[in-house]
């Protein structure tokens, strides 16, 4: 996606929840799939790192810069360190950041902050 882009919505989008009147409901706002728009901003978001995570990234910076200068057994203890915590980090790299939009449609509404993939370009 970017800026200035055609694109249309891939599915029915519900934007309120179900209004009601003296307990009654009355119905709910939605968009039809195929509403044309163009985009108006993209944004990616960054991916959010845990504490296994972050902890990953000091230990093996601290590995990678004075494990070389360190005694044998804290050398042993840390890389076991950051063997544990590889699957934490390896999961966070393979995590696709979560992209989403401002879309201006052709009637008029406007929806910010919509995840990328419910649109299809035009």
């Amino acid at each position: 996606m970017k800026a200035g882009q055609r694109v249309v919505l891939a599915a029915d989008t519900r934007l309120t929840d179900s209004v009601e009147v003296s307990g009654v409901v009355v119905g709910f706002l939605s968009l039809a799939a195929g509403t044309a728009g163009t985009v108006e901003q993209v944004v990616v978001h960054q991916k959010e790192s845990d504490d296994g995570v972050r902890e990953y990234e000091r230990l093996k910076s601290l590995l990678d810069s004075f494990g070389d200068q360190m005694p044998t057994e804290s050398r042993r203890q840390l890389e076991e360190k950051v063997g544990s915590l590889e699957p934490a980090w390896t999961a966070f790299q393979e995590r696709v950041p979560r992209v989403s939009v401002r879309v201006r449609f052709d009637n008029g509404f406007i929806l910010d902050g919509a995840q990328e993939d419910v649109f299809v370009p035009a």
